[in-house]
């Protein structure tokens, strides 16, 4: 996916006062000095810093985004994601790499993909997808460079950059070392279409093929998802449009504000049905519905969000299990000056295991596993609202479970400020959540599962929608967090949460 942040370049990062005082004229030992110190300075600052999640994935430093290839291989779970090395905003787009036994505690790898200079990603690796074909793996991601008019993909005004699907692979048992296909397997998009991208590959195998979803769009038309196959995941022919969607007819600066490109599909079976996820208009949508796998054509049944806020451009993929796992971005919701004052920006959600109803409707929880986490319980507190819990320091789980047929309010506060209010309308059988209603199907329980987490809250509404919200405060300390509801009413079980690192930065490095 294309960040929507104006990118940092290496010419930028070299100008940092770090970096100009550690100029040619200065000996080379004073410069390790100096390099020293600003290392430590920065990990103490964000080792400090409140607004850090305690057990959520993110890098040790700088801007991340969208989650790429999460794939089970030789008994761990690897990651990969959108990330800058050179700074807290969008930039240099390269994969991040980390590493799980349960998805949950999470060590750091090096660098799995960076762009190539002169070559089909010399502008940056962007998004995609990893599969595994015997003792190797694979990654489609798209590559940018730097082009002319005619051939550019992103039509953000300045249409100078250039988007071709790529291949890189690893025979590595870690996934530590990649060799990457010098040439695109995709180099444009098909002829004659008007594209407005072509982005963030997705493949996977049946039959006797392998299949490719592409994001992309056609001006003033909409968003679209492009099909190819190939026999040998190098040569790929376009087969046709798996499906597409209405142009909104409100022109924006990027076309995926307005309907009018599709970035990060990704299309699978699920429970006896299929399941496509799109992301535009800053939401992801679902539908599920039924593929004509004679013709590779998919016919959409039901439709709707996967989040309501901020939640984005997610990839899913099979656990030891095989159930179908999602993880999604949560990007920040504060300036680009507060991020590079913070040193960090945005985290990878926590997973979320998918599945359809009979009758289509998909279905979201939060991974079981995730109890594992769990640090003893939150006492109740008694108050002239009603029944309450206290989670210390912003961290933390709750699950309210009402009852059918009672109406009831949830809220969840600091001792100065509402940061998210849900209400249950039991004549409705829905919940609104911030004033956006969500509708239940009449077997639904009315019940709320909720993580906080430093300056995130992960909501799951009846296992139909999640809702991701950021927020921000001052001080050196993260508030208490609140969640109360009217005495009576509702089930309300809260945990204190084990952070998964001792200092904020996440994760250990993992030896390779």
């Amino acid at each position: 996916m294309k960040g929507t942040f104006a990118p940092t370049t290496r010419r930028e990062f070299l100008s940092s006062a770090a970096m100009t005082a550690a100029s040619s004229v200065v000996p080379r030992e004073l410069v390790a000095q100096v390099m020293t110190r600003a290392e430590t300075d920065i990990e103490s600052m964000l080792a400090r810093d409140p607004m850090r999640p305690q057990f959520h994935l993110l890098p040790a430093r700088n801007w991340m985004n969208d989650p790429n290839g999460p794939i089970y291989f030789n008994g761990r779970y690897h990651m990969f994601f959108q990330y800058n090395p050179f700074a807290a905003v969008w930039g240099d787009m390269s994969w991040n790499h980390a590493v799980s036994s349960d998805m949950l505690h999470w060590s750091h790898l090096p660098l799995a993909l960076t762009p190539t200079p002169d070559s089909p990603d010399a502008y940056g690796c962007f998004s995609g997808s990893a599969i595994q074909v015997g003792k190797r793996v694979y990654v489609v991601y798209t590559g940018t460079k730097e082009s002319t008019p005619e051939l550019a993909t992103i039509r953000d005004g300045t249409d100078k950059i250039q988007e071709s699907q790529c291949l890189a692979w690893s025979d590595d048992p870690k996934l530590v070392k990649w060799t990457k296909d010098p040439q695109p397997i995709v180099p444009l998009p098909p002829g004659g279409m008007k594209v407005t991208g072509f982005r963030d590959p997705s493949a996977w195998k049946q039959g006797d093929w392998y299949y490719m979803t592409v994001g992309s769009g056609i001006a003033k038309v909409g968003g679209c998802v492009l099909l190819y196959r190939s026999k040998d995941l190098k040569r790929w022919e376009y087969m046709h449009q798996l499906t597409s969607g209405p142009w909104n007819g409100n022109p924006t600066a990027n076309p995926c504000d307005d309907a009018e490109m599709w970035e990060c599909p990704e299309f699978f079976a699920l429970d006896g049905g299929h399941v496509l996820i799109y992301s535009t208009l800053g939401k992801v949508f679902w539908q599920s519905g039924v593929l004509d796998e004679s013709s590779m054509k998919f016919r959409s049944a039901k439709t709707g969000l996967l989040d309501l806020d901020a939640f984005y451009a997610p990839k899913t993929q099979l656990d030891a299990q095989g159930r179908r796992i999602l993880w999604g971005w949560i990007p920040e919701r504060r300036t680009e000056a507060a991020m590079r004052e913070a040193g960090w920006s945005g985290m990878m959600s926590l997973p979320r295991v998918m599945n359809l109803d009979k009758d289509g409707t998909l279905r979201i929880q939060a991974l079981p596993r995730t109890a594992a986490l769990r640090a003893g319980a939150v006492p109740q507190e008694k108050s002239r609202t009603g029944e309450r819990r206290v989670l210390r320091d912003a961290s933390g789980e709750v699950i309210c479970l009402g009852i059918k047929g009672k109406s009831f309010d949830f809220t969840l506060s600091t001792d100065s400020a509402e940061l998210l209010h849900v209400s249950y309308s039991a004549e409705k059988h829905a919940f609104v959540a911030d004033g956006k209603e969500i509708a239940l199907e009449p077997s639904d329980a009315p019940m709320l599962h909720a993580f906080v987490d430093g300056s995130v809250i992960e909501l799951i509404v009846s296992e139909r929608i999640g809702y991701t919200k950021r927020f921000y405060y001052t001080g050196a300390t993260a508030p208490d967090i609140q969640a109360w509801t009217r005495e009576g009413e509702v089930k309300l079980n809260a945990w204190k949460i084990m952070p998964i690192s001792q200092n904020r930065l996440t994760t250990p490095a993992y030896s390779v």
